[in-house]
């Protein structure tokens, strides 16, 4: 699921928090990282914080439980 223009970053993160099952960054390079891992969270982002820390511009997601994309994709209808 590739995700665009997320303006409240904070909130992006307590969904991700809240998802009950893997929810994975996909890198440029084809790499999978855990977004519910504090550490992978801050190590993964620092590079698109650097262009605007207020926003994630665009960047491509896997959620493997079915309830967990739904909340990703009502966190983005709603932002």
């Amino acid at each position: 699921m590739k995700l665009t223009n997320i303006k409240d970053v904070e909130a992006f993160f307590k969904v991700i928090d809240s998802c009950e099952g893997t929810v994975e960054l996909v890198t440029g390079e084809g790499d999978r990282l855990n977004l519910k891992s504090k550490l992978s969270q801050f190590v993964s982002l620092a590079n698109i914080f650097k262009a605007d820390p207020n926003s994630i511009p665009e960047l491509e997601i896997i959620a493997y439980e079915p309830e967990d994309s739904k909340k990703l994709l009502e966190f983005m209808i709603n932002q």
